[in-house]
């Protein structure tokens, strides 16, 4: 079900992994950010839209991760936006004749491979390089592009509402999750993603991110210095001593440990071939 955030913003939460999908009022339409993952879940975005008189008039991906990626006929045919970075990526997956088979084995131990939609996977429209705003009829959404995460990741800010879409980041329940694949240097790629969130934090009223609460002004200062407190601890090689880590996890969300011992391993094995810690 949607919840209003902010004016002419609402925000429809996922059952799976708190993932938010992210609805900006226009004059014509709507935008809609992330759309969602499992089929129902869309299904019933699709229908709190038309119930109140509202269609999809341009969608946006933030990042080439699978579950922002995702589409649902009832939807419609609107454009759906990305970075150029991250349209290049997407066609990059889905040149492998196997990749959407790919996601559905990858999805099987999660319970829900038959609930994610994959036929409209994908579908990206690159924004030229440098693009400032998303193109559409409505309020203007600013374009925070970094590589931190994901290659072309993009925040959005919508400026005259006062909220930020974060994406992957600036999460209660994640912690920043690097891109060590895409990056010579992941950790100083998130280092300057979250220096760009600072130059609009005094702006900024709501933040919503890819995944966990929305939190208001005080939560968007708390998190960026969590974020960076985590990285320049993973960088040092310490302790995170993270809330998001350990026996403080939220319960349900105890892998996320993994993920950090994951990170940390990775960070070594860069270090043991002879690069540098960042």
């Amino acid at each position: 079900m949607l919840r209003k955030v902010a004016e002419g913003v609402l925000v429809h939460t996922s059952e799976f992994v708190q993932s938010n999908a992210v609805v900006v009022q226009g004059r014509a339409g709507v935008l809609l950010i992330d759309p969602g993952v499992q089929d129902h879940e869309m299904v019933c975005l699709a229908n709190d839209l038309s119930d109140a008189g509202q269609t999809v008039v341009a969608g946006f991906s933030t990042h080439p991760d699978w579950d922002h990626l995702l589409w649902h006929t009832r939807l419609g045919a609107a454009p759906r936006y990305g970075t150029a970075r991250c349209a290049a990526t997407v066609r990059d997956q889905l040149s492998d004749p196997e990749a959407k088979a790919a996601i559905a084995a990858h999805l099987k131990p999660t319970g829900i491979a038959e609930r994610v939609p994959l036929d409209l996977y994908g579908l990206i429209t690159a924004l030229p390089a440098g693009t400032a705003r998303i193109p559409w009829d409505g309020p203007e959404v600013r374009i925070i592009e970094h590589q931190a995460h994901a290659p072309g990741h993009a925040a959005l800010f919508i400026e005259e509402h006062g909220v930020l879409v974060a994406g992957d980041m600036l999460s209660d329940v994640l912690i920043p999750m690097l891109d060590w694949n895409d990056t010579a240097d992941p950790i100083e790629d998130y280092l300057a993603a979250l220096r760009l969130f600072d130059d609009v934090a005094g702006n900024v009223d709501v933040l919503v991110p890819g995944h966990g609460s929305v939190g208001a002004a005080d939560q968007l200062h708390v998190r960026i210095g969590q974020d960076r407190t985590y990285v320049l601890a993973l960088l040092e090689g310490r302790d995170p001593s993270d809330p998001r880590v350990g026996p403080s996890a939220k319960p349900g969300w105890e892998w996320v440990s993994d993920v950090h011992n994951g990170q940390a391993q990775r960070l070594a094995e860069r270090i043991e071939r002879g690069g540098t810690r960042s």
